[in-house]
């Protein structure tokens, strides 16, 4: 076992440009209302003034950014306003005929918007440290995770953990929500692979990180024998089941998973999934699974 990140397809987030994002979405539904709804809505248009600070906010240096926010969070403020002005005056004039896809998108972007403000007016004029679970880093994808592995570089996408057998096929695979600690994977993706086989391996060797006394007995529990890992970090090799000689080949074999993940990346564009919304991402990172078996399948046939 083994996890990773696959990142969204967006750009790295800033307060000012999800600010930008949402009144740019908003606005334009509103533009398009009479298309949409048969209702013309007469609006001002916040979008040329939003875009226009939101770029001098990524050009600004900090005691002029403050500034600069004074003027876009007001704006943005407007712009909710506007939503419900709008909503209101649709539903007031469509009688029968009301578009509720077009109301519930209006609702969605609207509360997207109303968290950006929040989380920026925290962390510009609060000085707060915004926690990453309360954070929305993407209008567009708003399933995104923040995940922050060790000291490594901050990644913006899901956390998924996968497990591979000696053939190098996946086996299973879990897409995380939030950024849980891999220890507390260990157990969902046994579980996983149960309900999928109705059986369990009789040994499993994953990462040190997934290590932990209560994995090692439940893991006994759920049906696995030997439940190793590459760094004891406290356990004992006989709690594992193995001896030293069996943990070094079980360590050279768990290193193979590494260039299964490097593959799926490199190969099967499992680095950023490219497919819109939270089932489209879901859905890329199960299809690059799925083609990296078939592949795999394919060639095992003429070896």
């Amino acid at each position: 076992m083994d996890a990773t990140v696959v990142e969204s397809n967006i750009l790295e987030p800033l307060d000012s440009q999800l600010l930008n994002d949402g009144v740019r979405v908003i606005s334009r539904l509103i533009s398009k209302s009479r298309k949409e709804t048969g209702v013309r809505l007469r609006l001002k248009d916040y979008r040329p003034e939003s875009r226009s600070l939101s770029a001098s906010i990524f050009y600004a240096k900090k005691p002029q950014k403050d500034k600069l926010y004074e003027k876009l969070i007001p704006l943005a403020f407007n712009v909710v306003k506007q939503c419900d002005k709008a909503v209101s005056r649709v539903i007031h004039a469509s009688g029968n005929t009301i578009n509720y896809a077009w109301i519930k998108k209006m609702e969605h972007y609207q509360s997207l918007l109303k968290k950006v403000i929040d989380q920026t007016q925290r962390r510009v004029f609060g000085g707060e440290s915004v926690p990453a679970s309360e954070k929305v880093v993407s209008i567009f994808e708003p399933h995104t995770n923040i995940i922050v592995k060790g000291e490594r570089k901050i990644q913006y996408g899901h956390k998924i953990n996968l497990s591979t057998e000696k053939s190098g096929f996946i086996t299973a695979l879990n897409i995380e929500k939030g950024n849980p600690i891999d220890r507390d994977c260990y157990i969902p993706l046994l579980k996983k692979f149960k309900k999928t086989y109705k059986c369990t391996p009789d040994v499993t060797i994953s990462d040190g990180c997934y290590a932990s006394n209560n994995n090692v007995k439940n893991g006994k529990n759920i049906g696995v024998s030997k439940n190793v890992f590459h760094k004891k970090n406290g356990i004992k090799l006989s709690d594992m089941g193995v001896k030293q000689k069996t943990l070094k080949k079980l360590k050279d074999f768990r290193a193979g998973i590494e260039a299964n993940i490097s593959e799926l990346k490199r190969v099967f564009g499992l680095r950023v999934a490219t497919w819109r919304g939270e089932s489209g991402f879901k859905s890329f990172v199960w299809a690059s699974a799925i083609s990296y078996n078939l592949s795999r399948w394919a060639r095992l046939q003429h070896e």
